[in-house]
């Protein structure tokens, strides 16, 4: 009776089939995991590394632009559409007098965008030298609360930054009163956050038509191209977009240039405290 039973258990500790095989499935999609993972970050880094010998290589003899010379102060705007950019050779840049002192740098879009340039663009350009800020693209179909909270959550400005920026340049289908609504909400709740007056972008055409006089009592950067000496708007503007279509060194592609409306004391006004 005893033999029997001992026979018995020994016969339902057979192992179980497939156990070695599927940990060896699973050891070969790790380690083919980790191949697929290694390659993508020295491609990643091999790009990169290209992108900055690139925009080292970027030196132009002029600004292919007519330069508004009669304001002291320029500046230009940047988002991830001008890929790397070599900050120290943007500040070093210096054409009849003419250099690059500012930057307004893109940092969220709508409700949870951020530009994947944002940081290391804002890192680089401060400890260059550059006077920086950053802006959020607003979406006219979107809740201004949620998209101020975007940009607390992303952007921390410093002693000496720019004030933060609203860039709005559509309605997106959206009636103007309700884009108005939205507008004014993004900027008393960034206004609450960053105890300063927030500065709005827009167009000519936009500013005149769909926001007018209800937000005269902001900053305004303004955009007119093909204008000789200034902007052509009907109230007082602190900063100018007069180019889409800049050559600055150390950037590959077209830059927008901008300029300043007064002096320095006026702009060290300006920024943050």
């Amino acid at each position: 009776m005893a033999k029997r039973t001992a026979q018995k258990t020994r016969g339902t500790q057979k192992p179980q089939k497939g156990t070695s095989t599927n940990r060896s499935r699973y050891v070969w999609a790790g380690a083919l995991l980790a191949i697929v993972l290694f390659g993508w970050y020295v491609v990643h880094v091999w790009k990169q590394q290209q992108a900055e010998v690139k925009a080292e290589e970027a030196i132009y003899d002029a600004f292919g632009i007519e330069m508004p010379i009669q304001f002291p102060i320029h500046g230009i705007d940047v988002s991830s559409y001008q890929n790397t950019v070599s900050w120290r050779k943007v500040i070093a840049m210096n054409v009849n007098n003419v250099r690059m002192g500012f930057v307004f740098i893109k940092a969220t879009e709508g409700l949870g965008n951020v530009d994947e340039n944002y940081r290391k663009n804002y890192q680089n350009a401060k400890k260059a030298g550059m006077v920086v800020g950053a802006y959020h693209f607003f979406l006219a179909t979107k809740s201004g609360v949620v998209q101020a909270n975007n940009y607390v959550k992303n952007v921390t400005l410093s002693t000496g930054d720019l004030p933060p920026v609203v860039d709005i340049e559509q309605l997106y289908g959206v009636p103007p009163a309700t884009m108005r609504k939205r507008l004014l909400e993004w900027l008393t709740t960034i206004e609450a956050v960053y105890k300063t007056k927030p500065i709005i972008y827009s167009n000519v055409d936009f500013y005149e038509r769909y926001l007018g006089s209800d937000f005269d009592g902001y900053p305004l950067w303004v955009a007119h191209y093909n204008a000789p000496d200034k902007p052509r708007i009907g109230r007082d503007w602190t900063f100018w977009q007069h180019s889409e279509a800049g050559h600055i060194n150390g950037i590959t592609s077209l830059v927008d240039c901008d300029v300043f409306n007064g002096d320095s004391t006026n702009f060290k006004k300006l920024l943050l405290p």
